[in-house]
């Protein structure tokens, strides 16, 4: 990415590569969960190994803190360019919208399936564990709880920004503090100044299994704590880098240092956690409880910050293919967890090797999204709902469109 891309506004292709492998990646994430040594899926395959796991750990370590830190920075772009009635507007329509439409039809799938697997192992109703009861506090949201985490940080942005936007008016201030101590987070030291908040918060977390790192808020409308203060930091940081974008090429330029550090952090805190064969019970010895909080503190910051370096050095040109899926992968994203599962169910007894199980129920639940999306979704009203612009069935070649993230 060259430095005037960063100062004219140019479209960020690299961001916007890594936000869409970052939902993508969910697939192969929530795909892996039916290999691990030890069941912990609603589907339990045949064929189980410990690299299933170490690949689910890699994923989820950075996958996403990574897409809140880049979520940050469009956030905060575009309320400074549209205000806060329009970025209101745009909010409530592209995230409050598809979590309203799509989390009712994604949990009747999900049970659907659950269903049909219980039936195939032989359960009959009778076998079938009471309902819970659901309230507030234990309301499922799915895979979709990253929305809903948006919109609260969404309106901690704009609380936290207006008292400073108000002080600052003239900017002296923002760069003097606020800036400079940007510039320093995004150092590869910064992951620790970064990480001390999160580890404190896992550490004080009960009942902690430290091999799945920050707990996902996927129960209840309130996030555990973790949760708000690991992607919430990361959310914040991207909101700062929004104001230094200049900071992302210091970033890049130093992708081997942030991989390094990344790799060392995660290799410690994966060994800290039992291996990549998961020890899913608690760490109940303080001592071990807090290096391993730390590790994880580090690690994840370390990781998002390398991946971000990744992405702006290698894929900041223009990819036809790359723009293709990073549009696509909203709606691929909404869609794939209960074509993910009817894959693993169907695959479940089939004697073959686990990666090439995993490759078909990743490639199967992609190719079927993705035909919706080319059908459904890219060329219609709902195109404009989720990606922010329609495409036509036919078109002259035309400049870059501002990003679907805005």
């Amino acid at each position: 990415m060259a430095a005037d891309d960063i100062k004219t506004g140019e479209r960020l292709h690299g961001l916007d590569a890594l936000r869409g492998a970052a939902l993508l990646l969910g697939l192969v994430l929530h795909g892996a969960m039916a290999f691990f040594p030890t069941p912990i899926w609603v589907v339990a395959d045949d064929q189980r190994s410990v690299w299933a796991s170490g690949l689910f750990f890699a994923i989820h370590l950075f996958r996403m803190a990574t897409f809140f830190l880049i979520a940050g920075l469009f956030a905060h772009m575009m309320l400074a360019r549209r205000g806060l009635v329009r970025f209101g507007i745009n909010r409530l329509a592209r995230i409050a919208g598809p979590l309203a439409v799509f989390w009712g039809p994604s949990l009747a799938a999900i049970v659907a399936v659950l269903i049909w697997n219980a039936g195939l192992q032989g359960m009959t109703a009778a076998d079938a564990p009471p309902p819970p009861t659901y309230d507030w506090t234990n309301l499922p949201l799915t895979h979709l709880w990253f929305l809903w985490v948006l919109l609260i940080f969404y309106v901690g942005l704009v609380v936290v920004r207006a008292p400073f936007a108000a002080l600052d008016r003239q900017g002296g201030w923002g760069r003097a503090v606020v800036d400079r101590a940007t510039a320093l987070l995004v150092q590869p030291g910064g992951a620790v100044v970064l990480g001390a908040p999160l580890a404190l918060a896992l550490w004080l977390h009960p009942n902690w299994v430290a091999f799945f790192g920050v707990p996902t808020p996927d129960a209840g409308l309130i996030p555990n704590t973790p949760a708000l203060v690991g992607f919430g930091l990361a959310f914040g940081l991207g909101a700062l880098l929004d104001r230094r974008r200049d900071l992302l090429e210091r970033i890049a330029a130093r992708w081997p240092l942030h991989l390094g550090l990344a790799l060392a952090a995660g290799a410690t805190a994966l060994a800290l956690a039992g291996g990549p064969n998961p020890r899913l019970e608690p760490i109940t010895d303080p001592a071990i409880k807090a290096a391993a909080a730390g590790a994880f503190g580090v690690a994840v910051y370390a990781s998002s910050l390398a991946a971000v370096a990744v992405a702006v050095r290698f894929c900041s040109g223009h990819s036809a293919v790359r723009r293709y899926l990073a549009d696509a992968a909203y709606w691929i994203y909404i869609v794939h967890l209960p074509l993910v599962m009817v894959g693993q169910v169907l695959v479940q007894d089939w004697s073959l090797a686990w990666p090439v199980k995993l490759a078909l129920i990743v490639g199967g639940a992609l190719a079927a999204s993705i035909t919706g999306y080319e059908l459904l979704i890219r060329h219609s009203f709902m195109g404009r709902w989720l990606n922010g612009r329609r495409v036509p069935w036919r078109r002259r070649p035309a400049a870059s469109a501002p990003s679907p993230a805005e």
